[in-house]
């Protein structure tokens, strides 16, 4: 499996200019079987990127990294594969499913982090191909976070495929959300994630939205946010998503969470209930 390793972060603005040319170029080859990995043997916690990650998901501020943060570390390097020649999709279009995280020990925000990104074979949905990007952390050698994020790219689809989904939950509502126009904006600059469908509505129109959505790891973030506020965090645990409904902005969402015995559901509704936008569970490991 060939590696390509970095000294520093790859840079935004290169990568989404791939990313744009990426998509427009013809599906002229083979996916490489072997796979690529992207490795940053070092990188440091910016604090004041850290802060403003905080400020907008609602994580209070604490010795350890919010259990999302990394993944926005990662993210130059899902751009950068996602980007890259021998990748075989078209970046622009793909839709995020779901997004397992499993933190093994809390993260200093201080530490030194080596991460990693690699993608896994294709397998088929009903709406088309399915793959996943798998990240990991490591400090000191010992990997202590990974992140597994799950990606359709659309196509004919085999309506037989099995498709993996967590159980809907029967939830009652804990709060009300009051999401303004300018998060995603607020999310994408505290992220990197600056996809067009996330900062204005005649952008999010081009790609047939009817105005902006948020991003789907600010909607975790701030749900796991949610639940450390008022019930606590373990230190180990995996926690999975499943994104069901684009949430358009600005809007007003009802956040439920609920303790089953061995794990925590948790889910965001639109105000009246009818339309289920994330379902997500929590379980210690």
């Amino acid at each position: 499996m060939p590696t390509r390793r970095y000294d520093d972060s790859p840079g935004l603005g290169s990568l989404y200019a791939r990313t744009v040319k990426a998509t427009l170029r013809k599906a002229e080859y083979e996916p490489d079987l072997d796979g690529l990995t992207l490795e940053l043997p070092r990188a440091l916690v910016d604090q004041d990127h850290l802060t403003a990650y905080r400020e907008v998901t609602g994580f209070a501020a604490g010795p350890a990294l919010p259990v999302t943060y990394p993944h926005v570390l990662a993210f130059p390097l899902h751009l950068d594969l996602m980007s890259d020649p021998s990748f075989p999709y078209k970046p622009m279009g793909i839709v995020h499913l779901s997004n397992t995280i499993t933190q093994l020990k809390p993260i200093p925000m201080h530490a030194e982090l080596s991460i990693s990104v690699h993608s896994t074979p294709e397998r088929p949905h009903p709406k088309g191909t399915v793959f996943d990007i798998l990240s990991a952390v490591s400090v000191d050698d010992e990997v202590v976070w990974t992140d597994s994020t799950s990606l359709l790219s659309r196509s004919a689809g085999t309506p037989t495929a099995h498709t993996d989904l967590l159980p809907d939950p029967s939830l009652e509502a804990n709060a009300l959300w009051d999401l303004r126009a300018n998060l995603g904006r607020r999310y994408a600059a505290a992220s990197g994630d600056r996809n067009p469908i996330h900062l204005w509505k005649l952008s999010a129109q081009a790609f047939g939205f009817p105005r902006q959505i948020a991003h789907g790891m600010w909607a975790k973030a701030a749900a796991l946010a949610s639940i450390q506020r008022t019930s606590g965090l373990p230190d180990a645990f995996t926690v999975r998503v499943d994104f069901r409904k684009p949430l358009l902005l600005p809007s007003r969402v009802l956040f439920a969470h609920r303790s089953n015995g061995t794990a925590t559901d948790f889910a965001l509704y639109n105000d009246d209930h009818s339309t289920t936008h994330l379902i997500g569970q929590l379980a210690p490991r």
